[in-house]
């Protein structure tokens, strides 16, 4: 379900930023939280490479279920 963020949680497991407080979260049944809907911009200086990460919407693109909970 689509929520909003009452307090700072930690890091996103999928995009690794900071999950805080006023950001859009997708809380799954598991209990488990990560951004909704958010686009981040990363960049990796090594290879000079720009990506855009939508997080759990991108992941339910491929996959079914909890990026930390694979099985349930």
């Amino acid at each position: 379900s689509e929520d909003v963020l009452s307090k700072d949680a930690g890091e996103c497991a999928i995009c690794l930023e900071e999950l805080q407080q006023g950001d859009t979260i997708a809380r799954l049944p598991c209990l488990c939280i990560y951004h909704k809907g958010q686009v981040f911009l990363r960049m990796d200086i090594k290879f000079q490479i720009f990506t855009f990460t939508g997080c759990i919407d991108e992941w339910f693109e491929v996959n079914r279920s909890c990026p930390e909970h694979p099985s349930d």
